[in-house]
C-alpha cells in the first residue's frame, strides 16, 4: 500500500506522518517513510536547490521539472522497491502538491502537470492521498520566521494553494481526502486512520 500525506504549508504533516506511522507499526505493518522531494541523494540535492537557495532565480517550469526529477528517482529507488517488499510506503507530499503549487498557485495547466507526473512516476499513484486543509491564516500563524523558498511566496499564492487541494479533491473524491487540520492533533490523527483504515482491511482481507 501507498499512502502520501499532503497539504499546505504549516498543516501539519510532519507530526501527522509520525503519528501514522507509529500506529502503523502497532498493527504489526512494516512501514517505510519518505519525502518528495528528497529520500535519496539526487532529491535531497534538488530539494536543498528548490527550497534554500533563495540566491538562485527559478522559472515555474523548471521548478515544477525539478520536482518531477526528484519524484522519479524516488519512486524508482525507494517508493517501487519498498512496495514490491510488501511495505506500506508513507510519503510527505508527493504529485498532487506539484499540481496544485506549480499549476494551481503557479499558474501551470493542471492537466500538463498530471500528464508529466504520469510519466515522471511511471504510472504509481498513491492508493490515497489525505489532505490536511487548514485555512491560511491559521497556516500562517504555525509558520515560524525562518522560512523555505516556497514558504514565501506570500498570502495570496498559499490561499491558491489551498484552493488547489480543495478543487483537486473534489475533482478526484476516490483519490483524495481532505481531513480538518485545525482540530487538536489527536482528532486528526483519528481522521487520517479513520480514512486509511478501511483500505488496510482490504489489503488483509479484514
Amino acid at each position: 500500500m501507498f499512502f502520501s500525506i499532503d497539504g499546505g504549508d504549516g498543516c501539519g504533516k510532519s507530526t501527522q506522518i509520525d503519528l501514522l506511522c507509529d500506529w502503523l507499526r502497532q498493527r504489526g505493518c512494516e512501514v517505510a517513510a519518505c519525502r518528495d522531494p528528497g529520500s535519496t541523494p539526487l532529491g535531497e540535492a534538488v530539494r536543498e536547490l528548490l527550497l534554500h537557495r533563495h540566491d538562485l532565480a527559478i522559472d515555474r517550469t523548471s521548478e515544477m521539472l525539478l520536482y518531477m526529477a526528484a519524484r522519479a528517482q524516488l519512486v524508482a529507488e525507494f517508493v517501487r522497491p519498498a512496495s514490491e517488499a510488501g511495505k506500506i510506503v508513507v510519503c510527505d507530499r508527493y504529485l498532487l502538491a506539484n499540481v496544485v503549487y506549480q499549476g494551481h498557485a503557479g499558474g501551470l495547466d493542471v492537466d500538463t502537470l498530471w500528464q508529466v507526473g504520469r510519466v515522471a512516476t511511471g504510472g504509481l499513484m498513491p492508493d490515497l492521498t489525505v489532505v490536511l486543509d487548514l485555512p491560511s491564516h491559521e497556516a500562517e500563524a504555525r509558520l515560524g520566521s525562518r522560512r523555505d523558498r516556497m514558504e514565501q511566496q506570500g498570502d495570496a499564492f498559499h490561499r491558491r494553494v489551498r484552493e488547489g487541494f480543495l478543487a483537486e479533491a473534489a475533482r478526484r473524491p476516490h483519490e483524495i481526502v481532505v481531513v480538518d487540520a485545525s482540530r487538536p492533533i489527536d482528532e486528526v490523527h483519528k481522521a487520517v486512520r479513520e480514512a486509511i483504515a478501511p483500505l488496510l482491511g482490504r489489503e488483509t482481507g479484514r
